[in-house]
């Protein structure tokens, strides 16, 4: 069996209650909050990407949610 690379990738949690995909739609995260979490959930365990990496890329949206906020005020 080949393993799954659309519905349930290993680095997205599998099907599991805990996937990040259900996670976010149960906290109703916007996308820049969603992807926050996303990154940290899957941080390093992504063939292709390493833990700094993923971490800087919550940074970022992080920090773009930061200023949206920021500007809204």
């Amino acid at each position: 069996m080949s393993e799954e690379k659309v519905n349930h990738p290993e680095h997205y949690g599998g099907d599991t209650t805990y996937e990040v995909i259900k996670v976010l739609e149960a906290w109703g995260l916007n996308f820049h909050l969603g992807n926050v979490v996303k990154y940290i959930a899957r941080a390093g365990k992504r063939p292709d990407t390493d833990l700094l990496t993923d971490l800087k890329k919550a940074a970022w949206y992080l920090n773009r949610e930061i200023e949206r906020l920021e500007k809204k005020t």
